[in-house]
This record gives structure tokens, C-alpha cells and sequence, in this order.
């Protein structure tokens, strides 16, 4: 019976042990993708419900700074008069 060299049996091995790994490694991957696109998903939530309730608050047509909690009300687009002959 035919073998291969003891190198290169541990070669093939190693190969194969690498090769698990790198699947291993793979599949927890996808697994941390999906847990963190579920909190992103329950993140937005949070504040979509938390801007609710600011909008009953202090109105619909608002800006809230977010590095100082100042709230501006928002601007009026000037409109411009068209002029006609």
C-alpha cells in the first residue's frame, strides 16, 4: 500500500485544520452581523419613538441640536416673487 510522507500528511493536515477554522470563523461572522443589525434595528426604534414624543413636546417644526439640546424652530423657505409684464 501507497503513502504519502509524514511531511506531507502534516502539511494536509494542517490545511484541513486551518480550512475549519477559517469556517468556524466564518459562520461566527454571520452571526455577529445578524445580532448587530438587529440592534441597529431596535436603535432606531428607540429613536424614532423617542422623537415622537419630543415632536409632541415641542412641536413638529423644530430642530434639536444634538451637541447642545438647543431647539431652533425650523425656517421658512423665503419664497421669491415672480414678476409678471
Amino acid at each position: 500500500m501507497k503513502k504519502i510522507t509524514d511531511d506531507e500528511l502534516t502539511l494536509l493536515q494542517g490545511l484541513q485544520k486551518e480550512f475549519s477554522q477559517a469556517k468556524l470563523d466564518l459562520g461566527n461572522t454571520v452571526l455577529q452581523q445578524q445580532t448587530l443589525l438587529t440592534k441597529v434595528s431596535d436603535i432606531r426604534a428607540k429613536f424614532t419613538e423617542q422623537e415622537k414624543l419630543l415632536m409632541e413636546t415641542y412641536g413638529e417644526d423644530v430642530t434639536i441640536n444634538l451637541e447642545t439640546g438647543e431647539v431652533t424652530e425650523k425656517e421658512e423657505p423665503e419664497l421669491t416673487k415672480v414678476e409678471t409684464e
